[in-house]
């Protein structure tokens, strides 16, 4: 039963988190106003996570390594079922991103936690998500630069970045093609996937040849 409730408290933690994240940014969010969202003490904030720092990690962690694994294993896929094709690395790459964006459990508030790394310059953030997850992109840049071996890898981590730019922005969904109200989400997903597929692999093979 103790166990239960520690994770009971850090889930709602995380999610007061999140949300407060998403809404206000890093910089402006306090433990305290966590706590009184997440109905917790600071002691329970301490006991879990030490540091503001350390709770912001975790938001990510919790989201980011699910979603990185199931790159990597659609990744690994992709290479041993259809080896030297583009358009399912770029698949392995963009689809598990678009499915976590869809999540009802809080998918919607994360994606505006990401567009706040953008936005605000949290050094210590920046260092965490580069050393947790940057073998990720490294893994999917040795493998689109396997399929193009024309395409420098100075071009390649350019059209890399776009793709990466380019994805964030069909996750937010706030861009001119909405969902249409009778269309059910992962059918709106599966052709944002389809459509951004073809637009990274053109814009891939590009000059590299």
């Amino acid at each position: 039963m103790a166990a239960a409730q520690h994770f009971s408290t850090k889930d709602r933690i995380l999610h007061a988190a999140e949300a407060l994240f998403a809404q206000q940014g890093f910089a402006t969010t306090s433990l305290r106003q966590v706590t009184s969202l997440a109905d917790v003490n600071i002691a329970a904030v301490n006991y879990h996570f030490g540091s503001k720092d350390n709770l912001i990690n975790e938001v990510f962690r919790r989201r980011m390594d699910v979603m990185s694994a199931e790159r990597l294993a659609a990744l690994r896929q992709a290479v041993e079922t259809a080896p030297g094709q583009l358009e399912p690395i770029l698949a392995a790459f963009i689809e598990p991103a678009l499915a976590m964006a869809q999540d009802r459990q809080g998918g919607g508030a994360f994606i505006r936690v990401i567009a706040r790394t953008y936005a605000e310059n949290n050094e210590n953030l920046r260092k965490f998500l580069s050393d947790q997850y940057g073998h990720v992109l490294r893994e999917f840049a040795q493998a689109l630069a396997d399929c193009l071996p024309g395409l420098g890898k100075e071009a390649l981590y350019w059209r890399l970045d776009f793709l990466s730019g380019a994805l964030t922005y069909a996750m937010a969904d706030f861009g001119l093609i909405k969902r249409p109200l009778n269309a059910p989400e992962a059918a709106h997903r599966r052709r944002a996937a389809q459509m951004l597929i073809r637009f990274a692999a053109a814009g891939f093979r590009a000059d590299a040849t």
